[in-house]
C-alpha cells in the first residue's frame, strides 16, 4: 500500500488502537477459547494511555493518507546485559502486531515489520523476536514470509 506512514503512537490513536486490539482478542478467543475472552481486550484505555505516555515503550502505528490507523506493532526492548547466562544483547520484541481486518493484504503489517526491523537496527539491537499462537496459521505463515524462523517452542498440556 502506498502512501503510508508510520510513526509512534499519540494519545488521540487510543479508540483507533483499542479497535484493533479487539479485534487481535478476537481472533485468538475463536482459537482458543478456553484462554481469551471474545469482544475484549489486551489492555483497558487507561493502561493503553499509559503505555502510549512511557518513552520506554513503543507502539508504531500505519497511517494511511486519510489519516485512517491500519494497524500498530507494540515493541518491548529486552536488555540481557548484565544477566548471568545469557549473552549481552537486546532484543526487540513485537508484544503484539494487528492490521486492520479491512486492510490486510494491502502490505501495511509488511511495511510495519519492516518499520521495526529498521528501528531495530538503527539502534542496536541483537534480534527482533515475537511470539505466534498455533491457532492462528495464517500469521505464523506470514512472519516465516517475512524472514522470521522459529526459536523457541511454548508447550501446554490442558487439564
Amino acid at each position: 500500500m502506498t502512501g503510508l506512514t508510520i510513526r509512534r503512537a499519540q494519545a488521540t490513536d487510543t479508540d483507533a488502537i483499542m479497535g484493533l486490539l479487539r479485534q487481535v482478542n478476537d481472533v485468538h478467543a475463536h482459537g482458543r477459547p478456553d484462554l481469551f475472552i471474545e469482544g475484549k481486550t489486551k489492555y483497558t484505555p487507561d493502561e493503553l494511555a499509559q503505555i502510549i505516555a512511557d518513552d520506554s515503550r513503543l507502539i508504531f502505528v500505519a497511517i494511511d493518507t486519510d489519516g485512517t490507523l491500519l494497524g500498530y506493532a507494540f515493541c518491548v526492548d529486552e536488555d540481557h546485559t548484565g544477566s548471568n547466562n545469557l549473552q549481552p544483547i537486546r532484543t526487540l520484541y513485537i508484544d503484539d502486531i494487528c492490521v486492520d481486518e479491512a486492510a490486510r493484504g494491502k502490505h501495511v503489517g509488511t511495511t510495519l515489520y519492516n518499520h521495526v526491523l529498521d528501528h531495530a537496527r538503527a539502534h542496536g539491537y541483537h534480534n527482533v523476536t515475537l511470539n505466534a499462537w498455533a491457532a492462528n496459521p495464517a500469521a505464523v505463515k506470514f512472519y516465516e514470509h517475512l524472514g522470521m524462523s522459529v526459536y523457541k517452542y511454548g508447550m501446554e498440556q490442558v487439564l
